[in-house]
């Protein structure tokens, strides 16, 4: 407690925000600054359960499960083995796993893979790797599954079988060939212990928990079969920052026209730092510029304005009235001429000339919607890593106040993935994908909860949303914003829709491990009372 003092008195500006964001009801960012401030993050999760036993070969074998290590492939099995779990040395099942996968696969016959979390033993404690659902494209980044994985017998047989499997990572290229054969679908995350390893001999899963970066010519060379599995042998794995993969996909030549889109109400020393980005820190062959002004009054940025106009570097769109970023957005992206649309707020700025080549190659993709970026705050900090649904009962951003250069749990923050939604502060999507969902709703979000409402509109109409780490920008979040009491009436109007609309998405986000502190939201802290002893379920 005494040091908890001494922390707030030593940074009295954080615990000042602190103390706002608590009382203007913001409690999971008051709690996020607080982890932040204190040091808490997912380094020092530890698992409260005590000692886990390993599984008895009474129980594996009693469960029909048979255990195979990576040097172990090319065995054959024995004709009557329904279920082949595969993993490597120094890796274990703990006690209740085989029974919890035999149940598991036969409650669910669609399911032909299953995997689960596992606690990795470092000194005298036991560290929780806590997984979300699958995601190909994450796991083609990083092996944030491997190695112990149970599949079906039969699925297996279907791809070739356990010999026609990597031998330096056999359950990476398993799930792989699964995934392309019968679809995502078929694999799923079983959100329970159901293995452990060693501390010494666990390098896919490392205390840190920001494993599965190892193995690295085994993994691209998989990836690389995968892509030419799949047709796209055109798309580039490249090796990039910790192991982790990245990827280069073919643009159309001529690459398409992007329209880039700033709403902006005055403040030229948020948007002239912006717009300069766009124009010099922004490596993109064809593109416009559209601000959207809001009643500007300022004589210095009116003049700005007419400066780009003049000079036909941007064209300005006119949008009197009250603030409403939905509706300014809708009325730019109506009169953009791009094939891609890009949102930007005027409080952010372009750092890597990269950003938009990396995030328009993944919104191209036919199966992609909403497509989001690293940001940073104005101390270095992550402002946003994808949004996650449910932490305090609506959303919040992944990884927030973790440092601007942490890979992040799972080396989510470097990977390029699929999320729930992420921030308009910068949100890249095709202009017919944005169109086709009726753009952002403006009748019911008006000024909050518009992107990921937007992003959850395009997931059920097939599309995924998707968070591209190596594309980095700034974010000075809401230094134009005024937090009124007519804004804080409209807030709460915006909750209460928010929640009827997508209230049963917000129990539980996917890309989010249940056993996470849901008021938390940044990795950092387990869920009271989790374990619990409810049955689970595949997901």
């Amino acid at each position: 407690m005494r040091d908890a003092v001494g922390i707030l008195l030593r940074h009295p500006g954080d615990a000042v925000a602190i103390v706002k964001a608590r009382l203007s009801g913001k409690r999971v960012r008051a709690a996020q600054a607080g982890a932040a401030l204190f040091g808490l993050d997912h380094h020092a999760l530890r698992w409260p359960g005590g000692e886990r036993r390993r599984a008895s070969v009474a129980d594996v074998e009693g469960a029909g499960i048979t255990v195979v290590l990576a040097d172990e492939i090319a065995r054959p099995l024995s004709p009557d083995v329904a279920i082949v779990v595969l993993t490597a040395t120094g890796h274990a099942l703990a006690d209740g796993a085989p029974t919890s996968l035999a149940r598991a696969f036969a409650a669910h016959p669609d399911r032909f893979a299953l995997y689960g979390d596992a606690l990795v033993r470092s000194g005298d404690a036991l560290l929780p790797v806590l997984r979300p659902a699958f995601d190909p494209d994450y796991l083609r980044a990083v092996d944030y599954i491997g190695p112990v994985v149970a599949f079906r017998r039969t699925a297996l047989d279907a791809v070739g079988g356990l010999g026609a499997l990597d031998p330096q990572a056999p359950a990476f290229d398993a799930l792989l060939r699964l995934a392309a054969t019968f679809g995502a679908k078929a694999i799923a995350h079983l959100p329970a212990v159901l293995s452990f390893a060693d501390d010494e001999s666990c390098a896919t899963t490392p205390p840190a928990g920001e494993g599965g970066r190892d193995n690295l010519s085994a993994r691209l060379r998989i990836v690389r079969q995968d892509l030419e599995r799949a047709g796209q042998s055109d798309v580039g794995a490249i090796p990039a920052r910790d192991g982790v993969i990245a990827f280069a996909r073919p643009l159309p030549d001529p690459p398409p026209r992007v329209s880039l889109i700033v709403p902006t109400r005055d403040r030229l020393d948020l948007l002239r730092p912006c717009i300069d980005s766009l124009i010099h820190r922004t490596d993109w062959p064809d593109r416009e510029i559209l601000i959207c002004d809001n009643d500007s009054r300022d004589a210095q940025t009116l003049a700005y304005l007419i400066e780009l106009t003049r000079q036909g570097i941007a064209r300005v769109v006119p949008c009197p009235g009250p603030f409403d970023f939905a509706a300014m957005n809708n009325r730019a992206a109506m009169q953009a001429t791009g094939r891609v649309l890009a949102f930007i707020n005027n409080d952010v700025t372009a750092t890597d000339p990269t950003w938009l080549d990396r995030m328009v190659r993944e919104a191209l993709r036919p199966e992609i919607g909403a497509v989001g970026a690293r940001l940073i705050d104005g101390r270095g900090r992550i402002q946003h890593g994808g949004v996650i649904l449910g932490p305090g009962g609506l959303v919040t951003h992944a990884h927030r106040f973790f440092p601007g250069e942490a890979p992040g749990y799972l080396s989510g923050l470097l990977a390029t993935r699929r999320i729930s939604a992420v921030t308009a502060a910068c949100l890249v999507v095709e202009s017919r994908k944005f169109a086709a969902v009726g753009g952002f709703d403006a009748a019911a979000f008006a000024v909050d909860f518009n992107d990921v409402d937007l992003c959850l509109r395009l997931n059920a109409a097939g599309y995924h949303s998707f968070y591209v780490g190596g594309a980095v920008l700034t974010h000075d979040e809401a230094a134009s914003r005024r937090w009124t009491e007519e804004a804080q009436t409209r807030h709460a109007r915006e909750v209460a829709t928010f929640k009827k609309r997508w209230g049963p998405l917000l129990a539980q986000d996917p890309h989010y491990h249940p056993g996470f502190d849901p008021d938390l939201g940044t990795y950092a802290r387990l869920r009271p009372g989790w374990p619990g002893a409810d049955p689970i379920a595949p997901r």
